[in-house]
């Protein structure tokens, strides 16, 4: 039977830090496989398996196709959404200007992807730090916030914009900053072969000054 996630309306309007706030980000159409879909794409996915060698009739492979796609819908329910990320706070200062350098750090966020490339998986942390406005977020938001996106078939220079963009669309921070750090199977499994890591840093607002990068930069250094 095919698995069916709920999501909130993509139309839907939440009010949050004291403007209309589109869900459109956050927020996608349900997913919805019907069974009779679901088993046309085990017999693919057996089909596939076979011809690359597996053999499907030991105790262990019979139900591999089936295993297979059910992962797949699990790794990718970013697609579904989260209506859980709209929740936001009054920040202790007030959104006043002299809180502006006063830095929010969570990290590291584990994730693991799928490459859109070779639907192979990519894993690593996240940082993320904002200053806050007039709004802060639950710290266990932003966790939610990188698995969203992590949860779909994507690269890692998206996956950072994306929860760059978002955090500043859910409370207005006065500052961003991403960091992003991932080992890819798509280099180590085939290619070049090569086992190595890459970094990605992404900055919003506040965070053009070099000072708080650095602050930023170090604290997250420092955890590692």
């Amino acid at each position: 039977m095919a698995k069916r996630s709920q999501a909130v309306d993509p139309t839907n309007v939440i009010e949050l830090a004291g403007a209309s706030l589109p869900a459109v980000r956050a927020h996608l159409a349900p997913r919805d496989i019907s069974d009779q879909d679901w088993q046309r794409y085990e017999g693919y996915v057996e089909e596939i398996f076979g011809a690359l060698g597996l053999d499907l009739d030991t105790p262990g492979t019979l139900n591999t196709p089936e295993r297979f796609l059910r992962a797949l819908f699990d790794a990718t329910s970013g697609y579904d959404g989260d209506d859980k990320l709209l929740t936001a706070f009054p920040a202790e200062n007030g959104g006043h200007a002299d809180g502006i350098a006063s830095q929010i750090i969570e990290g590291p966020v584990s994730f693991v992807c799928l490459c859109e490339h070779h639907a192979l998986p990519f894993y690593g942390t996240a940082h993320i730090g904002y200053i806050a406005g007039e709004q802060i977020i639950g710290i266990s938001k932003l966790t939610r916030l990188v698995r969203l996106y992590a949860r779909r078939f994507t690269v890692q220079e998206r996956l950072g914009e994306q929860i760059a963009d978002t955090l500043v669309d859910l409370i207005s921070p006065r500052g961003v900053a991403v960091h992003i750090e991932a080992s890819h199977l798509c280099t180590q499994m085939r290619g070049v072969e090569e086992h190595s890591r890459t970094v990605t840093t992404f900055w919003r607002g506040a965070f053009e000054d070099a000072e708080l990068r650095r602050e930023f930069l170090d604290e997250i250094r420092s955890r590692a």
